[in-house]
Parts: structure tokens; C-alpha cells; sequence
């Protein structure tokens, strides 16, 4: 299934989506758990606490391009302009129209992107909108229910376009996400938030400048396995 394929599959009526678009964030981002929990994940959005822990580690002197998967009503988007340079860009992917309408209507920072597609698009879309690569990638998506094959290649797709001393940044409420992650990070640090809904396992895949290509990582999966 390609990415393409993803988001022409959540496509919504024009009508639902200018009603849902006139709903509080809260309602909107019900609604899109309703229609499409496998790709959501979460009943609620994240919480503050998560948000603070989640971005503390980013160098925000040197993030050029900040990428986020599953935006969802934008709870990471606001807290994440604020820190980014003034120079600096953040580009949002998500199959649900739902969210990217709402974003477009509420978000007007220059400085922001929002795209309706797939993250295992990603390489595409950040070249398309004029950048050789990103400096962070965030990502809430819930990887054990993806779709077969769409975890590993947004996993591929993400390592690729990282810039060296860049980063995956995960938030799940499952540690399988590191699973998926340890096939091409070979450093991945962790931590645990206990204020969210429901308590959230948080992890950092960095890019250091040893490579670990696609192929290594099919060829030899516990060679790349990261000690946290």
C-alpha cells in the first residue's frame, strides 16, 4: 500500500469536513479517533508534561526543518513554532483530512506546512516543499497498527532524511515503537511520562555518523538493536 494510496483512503465529504472544521480542537480530534482509531491512536491529545519532555532535547539553534507525523489538531505544533528559529520551517503529515483542514484554518505561521499524505512519503514531501532534509522528525503514530510494511518504511523514510546529529522523536504508550525503531538507530534513548492519558513511553533515535543502511538493517536486525 503506498502513501498515496493511505490518503485517498481517508478522504472525507467536503461537508463532513467544513462541519468538523467548525468544531473546537477537542471535538475534531474525537471525531478523527472515531473514524480512524488504528491511525489515531490516542482518545485524547498529548499532555503538557509530554510536550515538555518530548522537545527537550532538541537543539532548537540548529533545527532548520522540524517534522511531525500524525499531527492530529495540533497539540505539538504551537509549543514547537515557539522554539523554532525565526528562519526555521515545520512541516506536518497526516493521512486524515480532518486534521489538515483544521490546521490549515487555524495555524497561520508562515513558517508551517501542512500536508495531507503518508509519512512513509516523507523524503518526497520534504524535498517537494523545497528542504534536502530535516533536523527532527516527531511522531505519535501508533506503529503495531499500522498497515503491514508502513512501519518499516516510515522508519526507512525517516533515517534517510535526517540530517547527521538529527533525531526521531517517538511517544507511544507501547515500547514496540522501539522495536521498529531499532532497525536503523543504533543509539535510541528513552523515557517514561506518567501525566498523560494514558501514561506514555517517550524515545529519541539519533542519527549519529556511522550510517546503517536499509539493507543492513534487513540483513542483520540485532546488530542494530540500540541499548537505551
Amino acid at each position: 500500500m503506498t502513501g498515496t494510496d493511505l490518503a485517498q483512503g481517508t478522504a472525507a465529504p467536503k461537508a463532513k469536513r467544513g462541519l468538523a472544521a467548525k468544531l473546537g480542537p477537542w471535538g475534531v480530534f474525537f471525531r478523527g479517533f472515531v473514524e480512524h482509531p488504528v491511525m489515531v491512536g490516542s482518545i485524547i491529545p498529548s499532555s503538557r508534561f509530554t510536550i515538555e519532555k518530548m522537545l527537550g532535547p532538541v537543539d532548537w539553534d540548529r533545527c532548520r526543518l522540524f517534522v511531525e507525523y500524525g499531527p492530529g489538531v495540533g497539540t505539538f505544533c504551537q509549543p514547537v513554532l515557539d522554539r523554532l528559529r525565526p528562519d526555521g520551517a515545520l512541516i506536518v503529515i497526516d493521512t486524515n483530512p480532518l486534521y489538515i483542514d483544521y490546521l490549515k484554518r487555524t495555524i497561520a505561521d508562515p513558517r508551517f506546512t501542512a500536508v495531507l499524505g503518508s509519512a512513509a512519503d516523507v523524503e518526497k514531501i520534504v524535498h517537494e516543499n523545497g528542504h534536502d532534509g530535516a533536523d527532527y522528525v516527531l511522531s505519535g503514530l501508533p506503529f503495531s497498527t499500522l498497515p503491514d510494511g508502513v512501519g518499516p518504511a516510515i522508519v526507512d523514510g525517516t533515517y534517510d532524511i535526517l540530517r547527521e546529529g538529527g533525531a526521531f522523536l517517538v511517544y507511544q504508550f507501547s515500547a514496540k515503537a522501539r522495536d521498529f525503531m531499532a532497525r536503523r538507530f543504533k543509539r535510541i534513548s528513552s523515557g517514561f511520562e506518567a501525566l498523560n492519558v494514558l501514561p506514555c513511553r517517550l524515545f529519541w533515535g539519533w542519527k549519529d555518523a556511522e550510517p546503517v543502511s536499509a539493507a543492513q538493517a534487513e540483513e542483520a536486525p540485532a546488530k542494530v538493536a540500540a541499548v537505551g
